[in-house]
Parts: structure tokens; sequence; C-alpha cells
């Protein structure tokens, strides 16, 4: 197997080498490289070979001494260096089956690969594994593994997943576990289906992994508006949240009492809907979960407070912006800014709460907004001179939102400047700071 290299980091190793872009990787060391995680094992050595082909068809080798772990400066043309792994399984709970048509393509891939768990964050149900992709990841050590795990109970897995090879969950974490891989755990809820006492056992049955598996988030279904000719899922209620807060609790102080982790950790979405404030940040072990919506929203306001508290007293602000956000989060947006308004006063910040018509109106994040929908819920709203959007409802490579508007877009429809705001809470006091500050003159023409 052979990666086209695509070009060569500037000071690198391969610079040095003189290794030209168009050339094509072919072994590292002797082994055949399969994909990125080889790529990435092999060449961790000190001293290592690589065998190439030149853009002339003539194969070469390069010996290379190096600091443990440097890169190399190769960069390939697929990145990956493989083909990524789908999904096997029929989730009864999965978003992307509940997506509209029309959307761009990527949208409706379901990944479900160990390596993108390692590299990336994403997490896998291990239901289209191999026994030497098990192998593999215990040999490289590649932790930590992110496990869609959503139940213990094999026969309820097997139904939920409708996947037969499903049932075997416990057998492939005790594995890992075993072989000190450090995991992370997540759980889809679903009302009256693993909720529960099928919670309880879930959760029964991971207290023997702690501290392999160090965290275990838990997460509500998101529903859209089509979801059609599926199985049929209740939205959680107030009521429902709060009843979860309370069955979850005596877990948490067990586990942390008996092994320093609070290990299960409620995404903020629970919270936000039974009406209870947020736990402190000792009580999310580090954010080992945030990327799931546990703590994100707790870790935001206390960065954005103590960014306020940096600002000088007597600074002033300056006439009317808006900013965007979404139903969940609002209520500890207006928090923030109305800390920001006191702290500089003289400006108007205006919270846009938008209503998400597109997926409907039970999807309450801010990272799944559409542009269409601000659009529409924006136009003839005196805006003031700048709008900020939150960066989490851009792709990751493109100033693009999920219905494929640009943010050139929003701004020509609604004529108006736009920031974006990282998903820090320090960055987006300091946007928003920047945004309600005196423009040039404007502190003259205020006392005049």
């Amino acid at each position: 197997m052979e990666h086209l290299i695509q070009g060569i980091v500037p000071g690198s190793i391969a610079e040095e080498l003189e290794i030209m872009p168009g050339e094509a990787l072919l072994a590292v060391s002797g082994h055949e490289i399969e994909d990125v995680l080889d790529y990435y094992f092999y060449t961790t050595s000190e001293t290592l070979t690589l065998t190439l082909r030149t853009v002339d068809g003539e194969e070469y080798e390069a010996e290379i001494e190096k600091d443990e772990k440097e890169d190399l400066g190769l960069i390939f043309r697929d990145s990956f260096m493989g083909t990524y792994r789908s999904c096997s399984n029929r989730c009864i709970f999965c978003f992307i089956d509940q997506l509209p048509p029309g959307m761009r393509p990527t949208l409706y891939f379901k990944d479900d690969d160990s390596r993108l768990s390692f590299l990336n964050g994403n997490y896998i149900t291990m239901t289209n594994m191999a026994e030497k992709d098990i192998e593999r990841i215990i040999r490289y050590h590649m932790s930590p593994m992110n496990i869609s795990v959503h139940t213990t109970d094999p026969d309820l897995r097997i139904r939920m997943l409708h996947n037969k090879r499903a049932g075997g969950i416990m057998a492939h974490l005790r594995r890992f576990a075993e072989a000190g891989i450090v995991m992370n755990g997540q759980i889809v809820l679903c009302k009256h289906i693993n909720d529960g006492e099928a919670l309880e056992r879930t959760l029964s049955d991971l207290s023997g992994l702690v501290p392999h598996m160090q965290s275990l988030s838990i997460v509500p279904v998101g529903l859209t508006r089509y979801r059609q000719k599926l199985y049929p899922l209740e939205p959680f209620t107030a009521e429902d949240a709060a009843a979860l807060i309370r069955q979850v609790e005596p877990w948490r102080e067990r586990f942390y009492r008996e092994t320093g982790l609070h290990f299960v950790h409620l995404s903020d979405e629970f919270f936000i809907l039974a009406g209870q404030e947020l736990p402190p940040e000792e009580a999310y072990d580090g954010y080992l979960q945030i990327e799931n919506g546990v703590g994100m929203m707790r870790l935001f306001v206390d960065e954005a407070m103590a960014e306020i508290e940096r600002i000088p007293q007597g600074e002033r602000g300056y006439g009317r912006v808006s900013l965007v956000t979404a139903p969940s989060p609002s209520g500890y947006i207006h928090r923030v800014v109305d800390a920001l308004q006191a702290r500089m006063p003289g400006a108007e910040i205006q919270v846009c709460c938008i209503r998400n018509d597109f997926f409907g109106e039970r999807i309450t994040v801010t990272g799944l907004l559409t542009g269409r929908d601000i659009i529409n819920q924006l136009r003839g709203r005196d805006l003031g001179r700048k709008l900020l959007l939150p960066g989490n409802l851009l792709k990751a490579d493109e100033p693009i939102l999920l219905d494929d508007l640009s943010v050139e877009d929003i701004s020509g429809e609604l004529r108006i400047p736009i920031e974006i705001t990282g998903s820090s809470g320090t960055d987006f006091v300091q946007k928003l700071r920047a945004a309600i500050s005196f423009p040039d003159g404007a502190a003259e023409k205020e006392r005049e």
C-alpha cells in the first residue's frame, strides 16, 4: 500500500531529507502502512527507515534519527491514509436517520471507527470490530478509547442497536480494562428504554471497570421533526430530568468515595430542563466529557465571569450589538451578558434566542442552528452595529452552517457585520467587549 505525499512542512525532517511532494511512502522500517495509526506508531521510534518512491518511479530508503515522537513533516494527500469505517447499526435513536433530505452528503455518513475514536475522540459501538482490530488497539495501547455503551443489558443493547453483535459489550470493555486501556463511556438515554432499572444495571456493571473507564456521560436522545417511520421515542420532561438527577447522584457520591472520580456525568441539558443549577467545577473530574455537553456551560460561565472581573472598573460600553444563542444555553448567556453590562454601562447587548424551526423546537442546542432560521427570525430587527455568532455553528474547516449558508450570506441578508466567538467564555467576553467598546472618536462625542 502506498501513500502519496502532497506537501512538506517547512523546517521539518522531511525537508532536510529533500523528500519531495509527489513522492509516495511505501513502508516505515519494513512495515507496510495500512492507515494513519500504523504511520503514527511506527514513526515514534528514534531511529527508523522510510521506503519511498520518487515521481520517476525509483524506490529509495531514507535513514532517520530523531527525538521520540518528533513529527517527520510529511503531509499526505489522504490525511487518514485509509478508508473510513462506517456504522453497521440501525440504532433506534440515530440522529442521522432524522436528518432531512438534500443536505450535504458528508452529514449522512455514519462513522464507527476505532481509529477516529483514538485520533479525534469519536464514539464507537464496537459492533463492527474483528479480533484483529481489538488486538491492534491493545498492541498500540490506543488510549483513551471512547465507547458508546448505551446499556450493558445484552438483549436490550441488541434491540437498541439492531445488531446481533451488540450484546458482547461488557466482554470488550473488560478486555480493554485488563490491558490498561483508558476508556470514556457514553449513554444516549431514551425514555422508557434504557433509563430507570436498565440504567441502574448499566451503572452497576460499569462500576467494576473504574478507573480504567474514567468517565461515563449520559445525554438525552435528540428528536427532530423529521423523525418519521422510526422507532417511537418520547422527549424527556422537566420531571423526568429531575428524577434522573436524583437517581444518579447517589452513584456519583459512591464512585467519588471509592475511587476519587464522580465517574457518571449528566449532560448540561438535563439540569437546564429540570431548572436546576449546574454542578460546580470540581464535580466534573477535569471536564473529561465536555465534548458531550457535560460541564460545557459551567466552564463557559466560570471563564466568562473571570474575564469580566479583569475589565477595569469605569470602562464604558457604547451603542447596541446583538448575539445569537439557542434556548438551552440562553439563561446562562443572559447571566454573562447582564454581568458584562453591569461592568461596562452604556452599551446595549441584545440576546437573540433562535428557535430551531429547521430540526424542530425539541432541538434546543446552539450547534444545530441553521443560517436560514437565524435570518428568518432576525430579519427586520434592530441588531445594532454588529452581530456575534457562536463558532460551534460552523463547519470545522469552512465558515458555513448546517444548511450550507455561509457567514457572508447571513451578513448580506441581515446587512450587518458578523463576528464569530470561540467556544470559551474568555473568548466570548473578549469579543463582546471589543464589539461594545468605544470606536475611535466616540468617547469624545459621548462627552459632548
